[in-house]
This record gives structure tokens, sequence and C-alpha cells, in this order.
């Protein structure tokens, strides 16, 4: 029979863990429950992918909150790039996985500054080469 197995028992030299958060889950949470949720999923170097991204505040309050955190050591910082939806009815797949109603939604992705080596952003693409330690 098989059994659930918890994330925090992985291996992080198995693969990259990317952390996908919709918009209903962060939707009642403070900025600063949000920052933290970002950075801890960050200090353990997965990638968070956000559906509906920060407003401008919650952006730099997580690159202020970054900062501060910053150690040569242990945390390098956090590489992150916003892809927002168009103004028109999107019926890609791009545009299905973002959802939200208003123009405000928007997908933003999030990694360790250390694991991203190219994070590339035009009009229709988000790129990331991701490395394992």
């Amino acid at each position: 029979m098989p059994t659930a197995t918890n994330a925090d028992d992985s291996d992080p030299t198995d693969g990259i863990q990317i952390d996908l958060i919709s918009g209903e889950r962060m939707e009642n949470m403070a900025t600063m429950e949000k920052i933290r949720m970002i950075l801890d999923g960050v200090h353990d170097g997965n990638i968070v992918i956000l559906e509906e991204g920060l407003t401008p505040d919650e952006e730099s309050r997580l690159i202020e909150t970054t900062m501060a955190e910053i150690n040569p050591e242990n945390f390098n910082g956090i590489e992150i790039e916003t892809y927002p939806k168009s103004d028109g009815g999107d019926s890609s797949l791009l545009g299905r996985i973002m959802g939200g109603d208003g123009p405000e939604a928007k997908l933003t992705v999030i990694g360790p500054a250390n694991r991203i080596e190219t994070l590339h952003k035009d009009e229709t693409l988000i790129s990331a080469l991701v490395s394992r330690s």
C-alpha cells in the first residue's frame, strides 16, 4: 500500500522543488505572513511561483526583508521576475494558470539567487535555469 510522504522528508539532491501558491491561499494573509512563507521556501532552496503575485508595496517589503537576511554563508538573496496578466481575456495555458479576474493578477517567480543561473523574461516567457546546489 502506498504511503504519503512529507515534503520535508525528501532529499534536496533529488531535484528542484517548485512551490505553486494559489491566489486563494494568499488572499487572507497579512503582508509579513506572505513574505515569511515566500522566504522560508526560498531559504529551503525552493522556487516559489505565485499565481497572483504581490502588490508593489509587498514586493518592496519582500526585497527589504531579503536584504536584512542576506548572509554570505547561508543565504545569497533572491531572484524575482513578474509576468503581468494581459488586459484582454486569455484562454492560453499561461492565462488559465495565472487565473484571476482583474488586471492586477500576475504570475511571479521567486528563487534563491545562488541556484538561479539565468532568469529571462520577455512578453510571452519567463525562463529560469536552476542548479541543484
